[in-house]
């Protein structure tokens, strides 16, 4: 009997929220994945993986190719390597708005879902606050080039090194904490040379 009572109350809850709903809740958890997912593999994308970046800038160079020696060519990947981050970031953060604006917008939608959807829009647009208040900051410290990304209680920060000194680790886990509230134990700082 508890069995068919918990089926008839799946049963209502279903026909309350409404299949599109349920859907578009969904679709708004997996391009959340999609954003943490697309930051993890792209942050991880450095010399000892071998992996290059997805989108290379370099063709968007009004310089003739030829004319580039090696040592600005090694220069270029560097650079595209954060425009490529920056850009990741940038077109995830877009999907995930425009997702919860369908939220928001949509008829169909509960009430319940449309606050939701604007409160993520809304902390989606403090994370982008913060991390371009973080990225000038450790900037400022001496670092040619950085990329934070911020999700709710942690971040991941890439930047320019060939090796972090402890005392700029700890500056950049200041930062953090003063900009985002992360604990460092909550922050992931990834060296890119």
């Amino acid at each position: 009997m508890k069995f068919d009572e918990l089926k008839e109350k799946a049963k209502n809850l279903l026909s309350k929220i409404g299949r599109k709903t349920i859907i578009v809740t969904a679709s708004v958890v997996v391009i959340g994945i999609a954003v943490l997912l697309n930051f993890i593999l792209l942050g991880d994308n450095d010399e000892k993986t071998g992996l290059k970046p997805s989108v290379d800038l370099s063709d968007l160079s009004t310089e003739n190719s030829a004319d580039k020696n090696n040592s600005d060519n090694a220069a270029n990947v560097e650079e595209d390597y954060f425009a490529t981050m920056t850009l990741s970031r940038q077109r995830a953060r877009e999907e995930a708005m425009e997702v919860l604006q369908g939220v928001v917008d949509s008829e169909d939608a509960v009430e319940d879902m449309k606050t939701g959807a604007m409160e993520d829009i809304r902390r989606i647009a403090d994370e982008i606050k913060t991390e371009a208040n973080i990225e000038s900051l450790i900037m400022s410290k001496g670092f040619e080039q950085c990329v934070a990304v911020v999700n709710g209680d942690t971040a991941s920060i890439v930047v320019k090194s060939d090796g972090l000194l402890p005392n700029e680790i700890s500056q950049i886990s200041e930062i953090v904490y003063e900009q985002a509230g992360v604990l460092p134990s909550n922050l992931n700082i990834i060296e890119k040379s």
